[in-house]
């Protein structure tokens, strides 16, 4: 068993990096060749705990905590919305990360992205994230967009760069009350 790594110690401040990729050419693929072991399914019923198990396995050590806070009917309205699309990636057989994408008119956010931590350092987040890119692009966005801040994973902001993502925003703030 992998033990959940130690939640790192927060900074004064809160760096948020916006980027976006505004066509399919800027995309840098890097699916893994041999994939037999892992699946990516979306979510076809919209199972309210099991999203949360997913949010929680996924972002508790980066303290995500908006949709676990979050009252219960607020949640499941938003993940039903049919302009949300949720999808999971399967390592031998169980639940290793997803992805929520949330269409917005042209644009689309990458909402959520991650991997649990006991399958980080496999490749399956620049899988995962390459299938979320081509996804989108498949569904007919013109822009694609997302948000990783310094709490997040420190390979996220890499990552998201080497798959075509570039940087059109960053804002500084002091650290917010919530993740202290």
């Amino acid at each position: 068993m992998t033990a959940r790594p130690a939640e790192p110690e927060i900074p004064d401040e809160l760096i948020t990096y916006y980027l976006q990729i505004t066509g399919r050419s800027q995309f840098k693929p890097a699916f893994l060749e041999d994939a037999a072991e892992i699946t990516i399914m979306e979510m076809q019923q919209r199972d309210i705990r099991f999203y949360k198990f997913l949010y929680s396995a996924v972002g508790e050590g980066w303290r995500w905590r908006d949709r676990i806070v979050m009252p219960e009917d607020q949640l499941q309205a938003l993940i039903q919305k049919p302009e949300t699309s949720i999808y999971v990636l399967y390592a031998e057989g169980v639940p290793a990360g997803y992805f929520e994408l949330e269409r917005q008119g042209e644009n689309t956010e990458l909402a959520y992205f991650g991997l649990r931590p006991e399958f980080v350092g496999r490749g399956y987040g620049k899988h995962l994230l390459s299938a979320a890119i081509d996804r989108a692009f498949e569904d007919g966005c013109a822009r694609l967009w997302v948000h990783t801040c310094n709490l997040d994973a420190p390979e996220a902001l890499d990552n998201y760069q080497k798959r075509g993502f570039q940087i059109y925003e960053t804002r500084v703030e002091p650290m917010p009350q919530r993740y202290v």
